[in-house]
């Protein structure tokens, strides 16, 4: 067991990431056995889940006559437009059935509000309004977070980055990671991630 100063945070292992899903990570249920065993060495485990409102303003469906993976400028920045997925309620919002989740002592959701998207575990796309994540953890007395899930260079790149920049120490678990890799995504973020100091396993 890890010392208590240590979590584990789970990111958006849900259906519609995992193959057969609307936003599919390649292998993303693959990583699934990796992360349920993860859990039994940590005395706190948070699971974040995608949960967006029908018409999210990250959809490209939201926005007449664009396509998904295109790019737009957003109030709080550039912003990638995605397919419908984890609409609040839905199958593909949920968990993905072969997850453990009873390990879990805080489920965070994200995305929530329709006018801005939500990558990090800790913040919102505009950086400053906050989850709730870190006043949890400081109050938990966790000094230091490990991180797994989909994608690494999407959710779980921007919950390191944040975590990071917070001031925890800051562990990508690549193993039990899959990226997406969106016009070289994926070597741009690990490349933050080395420069924000982020410990790279795997």
């Amino acid at each position: 067991m890890r010392p208590a100063t240590e979590a584990l945070i789970v990111i958006d292992i849900q259906n519609d990431f995992c193959p057969g899903g609307a936003l599919a990570v390649a292998g993303g249920d693959g990583i699934i056995p990796a992360v349920n065993a993860m859990m039994d060495d940590f005395a706190c485990v948070v699971l974040t889940q995608d949960w967006h409102p029908a018409g999210h303003s990250s959809f490209a469906a939201s926005h007449p006559g664009r396509h998904p993976y295109e790019s737009v400028r957003m109030p709080y920045g550039d912003q990638t437009l995605w397919p419908t997925h984890c609409v609040q309620g839905s199958h593909g919002a949920a968990f993905h059935p072969g997850l453990r989740t009873g390990p879990a002592q805080m489920v965070i959701r994200k995305g929530f509000r329709p006018g801005i998207d939500s990558y990090s575990a800790f913040f919102e796309n505009d950086r400053s309004t906050p989850t709730g994540l870190d006043g949890y953890l400081r109050s938990r007395g966790v000094l230091s977070v490990t991180l797994v899930g989909l994608a690494t260079d999407f959710c779980v790149g921007f919950s390191g980055l944040d975590a990071a920049r917070l001031g925890f120490g800051v562990t990508v678990d690549l193993v039990a990671c899959r990226g997406i890799d969106l016009n070289g995504s994926m070597a741009g973020m690990l490349g933050q991630l080395r420069a924000a100091g982020a410990r790279l396993e795997g």
